[in-house]
């Protein structure tokens, strides 16, 4: 029997309410799923036939210890997903370079272009941290001013009240096969909280959606356990990521029955 980590964080409060769904799921399918804490020093990966990242929502604030962390794992046994993703999909200025329709971004406090409403974030962050919806320029100038002053990258862009009418849509996938697909709660309407933002429902995506989402997939040459890809349609109804979740992200295996068992099957497809 194969035996995996499931990697976390010092989950206190009890965040990660998929760990359970997973790690049934890996128990059915013939794996033994183990919980451990990815900056617990007593932990010998070598042990493990495989490695794999789930909830460290803690690594925002040591993104460098983390992934000196991903790198001695790799070196061990196998880490899922890999190093190189991770170290990469980390940073949004991956999407600069994604080569596929994204949210339009400006990338700096200078000439900030005429937009309605602006969204402003950093570039390392996660779950909405240290971001600011605003319908001033000259506001949104100085929060990515302030990024830029604390060595930050900033992101500036225009909100799109199309997330608030139609949603943004996640698409999931666990080995490059289509699992399910969410609508997501905007996490920046007003009064919303990140525990509404997790809250979802079923939601199957259009043609176009998954034209592109595959698009996306194909940008990536290496292996993917998990890929999560986060969609919203421009006021012309055009599809554009927002984001590609290829480190620790919510998988939503809690609203489709088949989800956990189609992860625990990507699984054991690496394993081999």
């Amino acid at each position: 029997m194969a035996i995996c980590a499931y990697v976390t964080f010092d989950d206190r409060d009890g965040s990660d309410d998929e760990r359970d769904h997973a790690l049934a799921a890996w128990a059915a399918a013939g794996i033994a799923g183990r919980i451990e804490r990815w900056d617990d020093p007593a932990v010998d990966w070598s042990g493990y036939d495989a490695v794999v990242v789930r909830s460290v929502w803690d690594y925002i604030d040591r993104r460098a210890e983390f992934l000196d962390w991903a790198r001695s794992v790799e070196s061990r046994t196998r880490l899922l997903n890999p190093v190189s993703v991770i170290e990469t999909n980390t940073d949004k200025t991956y999407l600069r370079d994604l080569g596929v329709p994204t949210v339009p971004t400006h990338w700096s406090s200078d000439g900030l272009p005429s937009w309605d409403e602006y969204v402003v974030k950093p570039a390392i962050s996660a779950g909405a941290r240290d971001t600011t919806r605003t319908t001033s320029r000259d506001e949104a100038r100085a929060r990515a001013a302030a990024l830029e002053a604390a060595g930050r990258t900033p992101m500036v862009q225009p909100y799109l009240d199309m997330v608030e009418s139609e949603g943004e849509t996640s698409l999931l996938y666990f080995n490059r096969r289509f699992s399910h697909a969410v609508r997501r709660n905007p996490m920046l309407a007003p009064g919303m909280t990140y525990e509404d933002n997790a809250r979802a429902q079923l939601r199957p995506p259009a043609p176009d959606q998954v034209e592109l989402a595959e698009k996306v997939l194909a940008t990536i040459p290496r292996e993917l356990l998990y890929a999560r890809i986060d969609l919203v349609r421009l006021p012309d109804g055009t599809p554009v990521v927002i984001e590609v979740e290829l480190t620790e992200p919510y998988l939503f295996l809690r609203y489709e029955p088949h989800a956990p068992a189609n992860f625990a099957r990507a699984l054991g497809e690496l394993l081999g």
